[in-house]
């Protein structure tokens, strides 16, 4: 069971750092071309709104990471795996997200990849907070 919470907690490293550099460019790119024009249809904000919340979310999230790996700091990966799992489900089950053909799949195949990070971030998170071992 140990080996599994080990390799899920590499997962939301992995998956969580992704998703934060994917995001940073996605956000980067809107804003130095045309920030009203991002449209990420299962987010709730819009225009140059969600350019920028897209930008400091995903670099707050990359902080989160790197500090969570740096074993300072775990609670915010947590924070982070939190939100953003909130965030897809809320924009993709309970909203009134109009999915183009094909994309159900990937939204539900990247919806459970957060939870299952969002479950790696609790491990990791457990792991400091366990007695060290006499």
């Amino acid at each position: 069971m140990e080996t599994v919470k080990v390799l899920m907690r590499y997962f939301s490293y992995l998956f969580h750092g992704l998703l934060a550099l994917v995001l940073i460019a996605i956000a980067g790119m809107a804003l130095a071309t045309d920030p009203g024009g991002l449209q990420l249809g299962m987010l709730p904000w819009q225009g140059s709104t969600l350019a920028y919340v897209v930008l400091f979310g995903a670099i707050f999230g990359l902080i989160s990471v790197l500090l969570a790996i740096r074993h300072t700091w775990r609670f915010l990966l947590v924070l982070w795996s939190a939100a953003v799992s909130i965030l897809l489900i809320k924009g993709y089950i309970f909203s009134h997200y109009r999915f183009n053909p094909g994309e159900p799949s990937r939204a539900f195949g990247l919806t459970v990849a957060s939870l299952i990070a969002l479950a790696g971030a609790w491990f990791q998170f457990r792991q400091f907070l366990k007695p060290a071992k006499r």
